[in-house]
């Protein structure tokens, strides 16, 4: 699970020459599971493409907008004062366990599987909200581009902290959490390629 976690970790960094090779090498080695077919089926789709179409691809689906970036606070809270603590929180607990957090803020898909992948015990928050966040997160770029590989490779991470998010107890709470993107996604024209 660890090495899995941290595999994941390293395909949500930004594409260089060489970096799909190695992250075969390190799928290859990793147990079968469902979250390796996936993430083998991400490969597989990224790898037919040049550098430069992977770098566009890339940028397009995790940097250009915060709708389908991998930021588990926004998909949730979007900028509320919560996601705010939620990173402080996290950022307490990565200088504890002496994470990287590969330049990304805490909140980012990298430094929480690397954090997932360590962490006896993470944080409850973070367990409550990793399933909420990823099925928004995957359910808005089916709703944008439901061809986009990385696609894939968030239903492989989905299927990969499931055993992380059956640990998180739901608390009763007085107001549902707010989920920011998916009502934001009629007003993305743009988004289709220019087809519009």
């Amino acid at each position: 699970m660890k090495v899995l976690l941290q595999t994941l970790a390293l395909a949500y960094q930004y594409p260089t020459a060489g970096s799909t090779k190695a992250l075969w090498e390190r799928v290859n080695a990793l147990p079968k599971t469902r979250a390796k077919d996936l993430l083998e089926r991400f490969l597989g789709a990224i790898s037919e493409l040049r550098l430069s179409e992977r770098e566009e691809l890339y940028t397009r689906t995790l940097e250009l907008t915060p709708l389908t970036a991998p930021y588990i606070g926004y998909a949730v809270y979007g900028e509320d004062y919560r996601r705010g603590r939620l990173m402080a929180e996290l950022n307490a607990a990565y200088l504890g366990l002496g994470i990287d957090t590969a330049g990304e803020i805490p909140d980012h898909l990298i430094p929480v599987l690397r954090y997932l992948a360590v962490a006896e015990t993470p944080l409850p928050e973070l367990l409550q909200l990793l399933g909420p966040a990823l099925h928004q997160i995957v359910h808005t770029l089916k709703t944008l581009e439901p061809q986009n590989p990385y696609l894939l490779l968030l239903e492989g991470t989905l299927e990969a902290v499931k055993p992380y998010t059956k640990l998180a107890a739901i608390p009763e709470q007085t107001s549902p959490l707010p989920v920011v993107m998916g009502s934001l996604v009629r007003n993305l024209p743009f988004w289709k390629g220019g087809n519009e």
